[in-house]
């Protein structure tokens, strides 16, 4: 096994084209990866073009977003408020209504390269800027230190701030990083050094569209900067997204294979050395790669060679104590961790795998048995045709990805028009088909917005004929809804006739979406049988797969009334959530419980049941686990509404033990207190 060289020979080719086909299953195939990617962007482009002045804009950052979906790869979202800009010198306020968007100077003068402090130039009234706010030589700053502390939402048990963000985890383990900021339209001057440096890589476009992005500003600041509490950082996020999609799979790959052998290997040499290093220097060790041409060809059957000048070039940083930042070359990201006698350990850590060339790859478990099954069978043939690799399920990825593209709830009936206004726009412009599809589920989304949104500004107006025509509206659109959307689509329909009191129409169409739910090949919470699905929808198209196929949960706007009954939820989730998100299953039999109750108390009776019975003993099949307050608060309601005070004493109390994804918490406490048991 020592004999695993870069020589160019046929058994070393066969061995990239090994470790190739074990990171398109780890990783993903280029249409895996652009499936993520392209959901993701257009979910965000809809967004963008909809918010209003005084909007929070969302962005999904880090490696999820660059198209990754590595196990213990965590959650990383930025935030920023839209109605406040930052600019790089006096001039640039001319492109600002000043009144509309208060401007922030970013001053560089007395700060390390890729640090900055913000002075803030026009008045705001955001109270989360405002208590941020510093005086200092006469001037006012906003604080980095405060910043974090006022944005830190505390919505979440047990997370913590580490470095700009708000860190934890879900159950589960999956951790999650959010980061509030502020964002610039413009480049900054200290990295127009990059702008010039891209001759070969990435293209002409590629610059031109990072440059007009701008930048963004996290609120962290250097370790060894004169302002320890004030700097901030500025963020090439946006920037590293664009240049992350520019790179060829190979390219993505080899990334790719540099974070599980950091994660794998390198951060499990010893407790000293492995908070010393982060996947982050992985991203800028292949950018400068590609950037310098240092590989000359990127393509599978090289793949190991160009993993190989990535490790080179690391280990030659460690030696040095130096990492360039890859758009502001003068920010050393080793300045304050990697030095002293911890760089002497981490270096000689790192050449001691160096000293054992590729046979170093035998350390990560996940490209062992790839790396061994070659070196045993030299003359064994390896397929690199990517549709042909197996575990690679495009319709899985595509369909989770999909349901996963929620966008930011409408606030009112202006606010839905807008957003269906866009959509109409988008689909006239050249989109892909991924693209395509996940505007027809956020159409569907809107639609049941706005159908619901409609119904109640005309509630109890006593103007009959237009209440009349907005009943007709919001029928129609939640049929159009269902027509075009996924299987669970009907359920809108359902909730709709038991607010507007049809209760036997309601249960008409619960009973019909029981007999969708009952055929073969459902796809729900990530379960599906792949035979019977291949035999239900195998051969049709995207759209008909996901319409047939596919069940999704309930989403409920926390602005709008869908059910009376869970209005207090609604209420308490509206300081923090824009949604509440319930189990298909469990809104369906509270449904029919509220529904029977008005003609079938027996039968009410056996929905409650049905009801009890899946969320006491599901194991994850219906139930997701970050759902579980909402479906044992569900089960309180309804059990308090038969006058079972003990029973639903004790469904609000396992609510209140559970991840308070919903964060309904203030309103099981109220109505803990309402049942009056001492």
């Amino acid at each position: 096994m020592d004999s695993i060289s870069l020589n160019g020979n046929t058994g070393f080719q066969h061995l990239c084209e090994s470790v190739f086909v074990r990171l398109c299953q780890i990783v993903g195939t280029s249409v895996q990866v652009t499936i993520r990617r392209e959901t993701w962007g257009i979910r965000e482009m809809v967004e963008r073009r909809v918010a209003d002045n005084d909007d929070v804009i969302t962005m999904q950052s880090g490696s999820r977003r660059e198209g990754f979906r590595l196990k213990g790869s965590d959650i990383d979202t930025m935030f920023w408020l839209n109605n406040h800009r930052v600019i790089f010198d006096m001039s640039q306020s001319q492109h600002y209504y000043t009144e509309k968007k208060p401007l922030i100077l970013s001053d560089s003068s007395e700060s390390p390269p890729g640090f900055t402090l913000l002075e803030l130039l026009t008045s705001t009234t955001h109270g989360m800027v405002l208590s941020a706010c510093v005086l200092m030589n006469d001037r006012i700053y906003i604080s980095s230190s405060l910043f974090r502390q006022q944005s830190k939402s505390h919505r979440f048990p047990g997370s913590i701030v580490h470095g700009p963000c708000e860190s934890g985890a879900f159950p589960g383990g999956l951790e999650y990083d959010l980061a509030w900021c502020f964002a610039s339209d413009f480049w900054p001057q200290a990295a127009s050094s990059w702008i010039e440096r891209c001759h070969s890589w990435p293209d002409r476009e590629v610059v031109d569209e990072i440059v007009r992005n701008g930048c963004h500003f996290v609120p962290i600041s250097h370790p060894l900067g004169l302002h320890e509490h004030e700097e901030w950082r500025i963020s090439f996020s946006l920037a590293e997204h664009k240049l992350v999609h520019s790179m060829n799979h190979c390219q993505f790959l080899t990334y790719g294979l540099l974070k599980v052998f950091f994660k794998e290997v390198i951060d499990k040499q010893s407790e000293e050395t492995n908070k010393l290093l982060c996947s982050y220097h992985m991203k800028t060790v292949i950018f400068w790669v590609i950037q310098q041409n240092a590989v000359s060809l990127w393509c599978p059957q090289n793949l190991l060679a160009g993993f190989w000048v990535c490790f080179k070039l690391l280990l030659k940083w460690v030696y040095e104590g130096v990492c360039p930042n890859f758009f502001i070359s003068e920010n050393n990201l080793f300045l304050s961790k990697v030095h002293g006698s911890a760089q002497k350990k981490l270096f000689l850590e790192l050449h001691g795998l160096y000293e054992e060339g590729l046979v170093c790859l035998l350390q990560s478990p996940s490209i062992k048995s790839y790396i061994t099954n070659v070196l045993y069978n030299p003359r064994l043939a390896i397929c690199t045709n990517e549709d042909r690799i197996s575990e690679c399920n495009y319709e899985k990825d595509l369909l989770s990805e999909i349901n996963r593209s929620y966008v930011q709830p409408p606030k009112n009936l202006h606010h839905c028009i807008k957003y269906l206004h866009t959509i109409e726009l988008m689909m006239g412009e050249p989109l892909t088909q991924y693209q395509v599809l996940t505007l027809q589920k956020t159409t569907t989304d809107i639609l049941q917005s706005t159908a619901f949104t409609l119904h109640n500004m005309y509630t109890n107006t006593g103007l009959n004929k237009q209440m009349y025509i907005a009943d007709r509206m919001s029928c129609h659109m939640l049929k159009l809804a269902a027509k075009f959307g996924c299987k669970s689509e009907m359920m809108y329909i359902a909730i709709f006739y038991c607010k507007t009191f049809r209760f036997r129409e309601a249960l008409f169409i619960t009973e019909m979406i029981k007999v969708k739910l009952a055929q073969p090949g459902l796809r729900y919470c990530g379960h599906v049988d792949p035979e019977r699905y291949t035999e239900a929808v195998g051969g049709q198209s995207w759209s008909n797969k996901m319409r047939q196929s596919v069940a999704c949960d309930i989403m409920l706007n926390t602005s709008t009334c869908y059910i009376n009954e869970l209005t207090p939820e609604q209420q308490s989730a509206s300081h923090n959530c824009a949604s509440l998100f319930i189990p298909l299953f469990v809104v369906l039999h509270f449904v029919e419980f509220l529904c029977y109750r008005h003609i079938d108390t027996t039968l009410a009776q056996t929905a409650l049941e049905e009801l009890q019975v899946l969320v006491h003993h599901d194991q994850g099949l219906y139930l997701p686990d970050l759902m579980r307050d909402i479906s044992w608060e569900i089960l309180g309601i309804c059990q308090q509404m038969t006058g079972n005070l003990q029973a639903a004493l004790y469904s609000y109390q396992q609510s209140l033990g559970q991840f308070p994804t919903n964060k309904i918490q203030n309103a099981t406490l109220m109505r803990i207190q309402d049942l009056h048991i001492t």
